[in-house]
């Protein structure tokens, strides 16, 4: 832990009886120093500052030079423990009374002894600079997230595919355990950057109309196998309106669910009885939720701190602990961003009953029919490009779901050399690459001649901004799948662009 005795200076302090004139000597000959202690005893009675000291001095010298420096000192100086944090002492300073021109303080140790000086500017840009060089790490650290989540996602879809395969009994439950396993590093990696967005005032929620029902069989499917693979049985419920509609962020609220059930199934084998309830009133409706477990293995106090301190001590070092807290800690935030807050209360007998409330105003929720994944167009040759693995595997992937031939390319300079050929309908090109970013590969290959300059470009990348798509699209690019890819907005570009060349050619 930093404290304040890196940043302090530890030159010998000052007599009281000593004079202005030899104070001044001391300030002319040490340049950098910003005040001066005065001790008695070895504790310290006050403090000059220097710039308010020189001052002084070059007004009224001839009356001060020989008086003792105890006349002029600031006998009330700002005075903090050594021992303490620069981050602390910072913000102290900020609800703090003291004057302005007080641009230094004491520093003492724990007996009140005289440790050293320092200067608040000094102490300010140095906790400047740490709180730049922790944005730039987590910066660092939601890149580096980003980035695994994406590699996640991938083994994700690799297992998806090779779960709709013929596999042998034992290869067929380790495809179940690898994916398994990459969902949950997948949940838990997002609930971790959510609860530092939320920490950091950046958590986002994303109203939309949302049917409760459907928010309820959402839960209910995604949690009663896990539930039934863990020797559990969960009952969920809905009540209200089976039309019934909230303006809500439904992915949010399926993470407060998580939590619960999660935190109720962590907790012993049994019956977990869960419910969403609706009530409309004066257009606006009341959710309520609830998670109920009969559970016996951990005693109703212990289950309470695990509630309401999920991130405590001694949590952080166990895995599975870590994971239930972090989930736990993200749900409390929710809840509050949404107006809402997490209650719970011991059963009768055993288990715990974990509840949350909230309002939402009603919406209104078209009917839309479900279509299937499939592209409206020929079957078509597409070139990849990307310098990441797996994800020209996913790529390869979703273009064989839909019946498109492929062939991959590791960067913008391989790109436009195969589309040089010609022999490609559609090129699906990632940004940030090495050598030649998708960018600039994509007006290379816009300035080829005939048929090879004409296919329409896809851009594939994380970074899909309304600014960032506008120079996708004036390099030359027909339209955005943003990553990580969802086979169901690549079929309706694929559908869009392909099908198009087909009615062109019809003509």
């Amino acid at each position: 832990m930093e404290t304040l005795a890196r940043l302090i200076d530890r030159r010998d302090p000052v007599d009281p009886s000593i004079t202005c004139r030899m104070v001044l000597e001391i300030f002319a000959s040490e340049p950098a120093l910003a005040a001066l202690a005065v001790t008695q005893d070895g504790a310290p009675i006050g403090l000059v500052y220097r710039d308010v000291f020189v001052g002084q001095m070059l007004v009224a010298a001839e009356h001060l030079n020989e008086r003792p420096v105890s006349e002029i000192m600031d006998p009330d100086p700002r005075s903090v423990r050594v021992s303490m944090e620069p981050g602390v002492f910072v913000d102290a300073l900020a609800q703090s009374a003291t004057p302005v021109f007080r641009t230094a303080f004491v520093a003492v140790d724990d007996e009140g002894l005289y440790a050293g000086v320092g200067g608040l500017a000094s102490l300010l840009a140095s906790h400047r600079r740490k709180q730049r060089e922790a944005r730039e790490a987590m910066g660092l650290v939601e890149r580096m997230a980003h980035d695994i989540g994406l590699h996640l996602d991938g083994v994700q879809a690799f297992t998806d595919r090779l779960e709709q395969q013929r596999l042998a009994p034992d290869a067929a439950a380790c495809v179940r355990a690898i994916s398994d396993t990459s969902r949950d590093m997948s949940e838990i990696l997002g609930r971790a950057m959510d609860l530092h967005r939320a920490a950091t005032g950046g958590l986002a929620l994303s109203p939309e109309p949302t049917r409760l029902r459907d928010l309820a069989d959402a839960v209910e499917a995604r949690w009663a196998p896990r539930a039934a693979e863990g020797g559990s049985t969960l009952l969920f419920s809905y009540d209200g309106d089976p039309e019934a509609a909230a303006l809500v962020d439904p992915s949010r609220l399926l993470q407060v669910f998580d939590a619960l059930i999660d935190g109720a199934l962590a907790h012993g084998r049994g019956v977990i009885e869960a419910s969403l309830r609706a009530r409309l009133d004066d257009g606006r409706l009341r959710l309520e939720g609830d998670v109920r477990d009969n559970a016996a293995s951990v005693t109703a106090e212990e289950r309470l701190a695990r509630v309401f301190d999920p991130l405590g001590e001694g949590r952080m070092d166990d895995r599975a602990e870590m994971a239930l807290g972090v989930g736990m800690a993200l749900a409390h935030r929710v809840l509050r961003e949404m107006g809402g807050q997490v209650r719970a209360e011991p059963n009768r007998g055993a288990g715990l009953t974990l509840r949350f409330a909230l309002t939402a105003p009603a919406a209104q929720v078209e009917t839309v029919q479900d279509e299937d994944i499939s592209v409206s167009a020929r079957p078509a040759h597409i070139l990849i490009v990307d310098d990441n693995a797996t994800n020209r595997m996913v790529a390869e992937a979703l273009c064989e779901m839909f019946d498109c031939t492929s062939e991959q390319v590791a960067d913008g300079v391989e790109a436009v050399e195969a589309a040089r050929t010609g022999r490609f309908d559609l090129i699906l090109m990632d940004i940030k690459m090495p050598r030649m970013d998708g960018v600039a590969a994509t007006r290379a290959i816009r300035e080829l001649s005939g048929p090879a300059g004409a296919a329409p470009i896809v851009a594939l990348t994380a970074n899909a901004g309304p600014e960032d798509v506008a120079v996708y699209l004036a390099a030359g690019m027909q339209d955005v799948v943003e990553k990580p890819i969802k086979p169901e907005r690549l079929a309706i570009v694929l559908s869009a662009l392909l099908g198009g060349e087909d009615e062109q050619e019809a003509a």
